[in-house]
């Protein structure tokens, strides 16, 4: 008999596919309450297709998108239209360890993409690009491992499907350019994160959310 998560899972797959909407963008208005107002320079990590990168250059001098995809790169470039009255934004491509744009940031974004990084290591590499007083947030990925975790990814299966539907009228609808970027289910538990995160950058906020994601916000004192 088929285990009945296993067809809860597979009857969500379908209506996604179906009524897909991004997970990741329902938390952009999220992240730019964590933000200032107003900022000098701003880095995306794994940009995308810069939704982000472009809600982002409506607050800031500068922005600096970096993905490793060269394709959903490209399809940045295409979406950023030139002579806004917002910043520019350039997009790179670039793994987030070891390249992209020098210097430091006022503001550095990274939606669901910590989880194809080295944790440790990308942690470290935020922290040293930060400015004094700057902000660092997170939209993340963990592997469910808890009944907690399990308790949330259930809850989120109606609201999953409540906002699906409303977003796509009860209509099928073409998947976001956003989400065709690659992508691969997460490895460490909420707790590894969180045991890590604490040892890197001390203070920092986290928390388990809807959709399967959790969040972090850490400010590096000025």
């Amino acid at each position: 008999m088929t285990n009945p998560r296993y067809r809860l899972l597979q009857a969500l797959h379908c209506f996604n596919a179906a009524h897909p909407w991004d997970h990741n963008a329902h938390y952009h208005p999220w992240i730019l309450r964590q933000l200032p107002r107003r900022f000098d320079r701003a880095l995306d990590v794994g940009c995308g297709s810069g939704d982000l990168a472009r809600l982002l250059a409506v607050r800031a001098a500068e922005v600096h998108g970096i993905d490793a995809d060269p394709e959903i790169v490209d399809r940045a470039r295409e979406l950023t239209p030139a002579g806004s009255s917002a910043a520019p934004v350039t997009y790179t491509v670039a793994d987030a360890l070891d390249a992209g744009p020098g210097g430091s940031y006022d503001v550095i974004t990274c939606v669901a993409v910590l989880h194809h990084l080295p944790l440790s290591e990308a942690l470290a590499r935020f922290r040293a690009q930060l400015r004094p007083g700057g902000t660092l947030v997170v939209v993340g990925l963990a592997r469910e491992e808890t009944v907690g975790d399990y308790l949330l990814g259930l809850a989120s299966v109606p609201a999953n499907v409540a906002v699906g539907w409303a977003k796509s009228r009860g209509r099928t609808v073409q998947r976001p350019v956003s989400m065709t970027a690659v992508t691969r289910p997460a490895e460490a538990s909420f707790g590894d994160i969180v045991r890590e995160v604490r040892r890197v950058l001390p203070g920092a906020r986290l928390r388990r959310r809807l959709f399967w994601r959790y969040t972090l916000v850490w400010r590096l004192a000025s």
